[in-house]
């Protein structure tokens, strides 16, 4: 399963609403830690939103270190991810976004994401690459 930026920001004490890898570990969502992939693109995007928010550097190596730990990375700039999110710019403005998408397609797994335009586009993506996209609640 790849997940979007949004659920490792709280690994750098950033708030968000839904708090996925939390309900993870507690049992009330029905999948591993280990079974979770990420683009290597999410990294930057948490590094960004926490210098943003003016978040302790201290927390965003820890929130590094905790990734490369728990989960399977997987680098932004391979080839077929690269035209793959070129297709996708189609569909999605924010290329960054086309990337986690295409990491998803390149992967063949499940997406969840937050993100209302990938969301919008979840039936022309399944139909087109056979990626099934999913938000939080749908985990439920």
């Amino acid at each position: 399963m790849i997940i979007d930026t949004t659920y490792i920001l709280p690994l750098a004490r950033i708030q968000v609403d839904t708090d996925l890898l939390k309900d993870i570990a507690d049992g009330k969502i029905k999948l591993d830690l280990e079974d979770i992939t990420i683009s290597s693109i999410s990294i930057f995007e948490l590094q960004a939103k926490a210098l943003k928010l003016a978040v302790p550097v201290k927390h965003v190596t820890e929130a590094i270190e905790a990734i490369f730990t728990t989960f399977k990375v997987i680098p932004f700039y391979e080839s077929e991810l690269v035209k793959i999110s070129y297709e996708l710019k189609e569909l999605i403005e924010d290329y960054i976004d086309c990337i986690i998408v295409a990491t998803a397609v390149t992967m063949e797994e499940n997406l969840i994401t937050e993100d209302s335009i990938i969301l919008g586009n979840r039936e022309m993506i399944k139909k087109e690459y056979g990626v099934k996209i999913l938000n939080y609640k749908e985990l439920f």
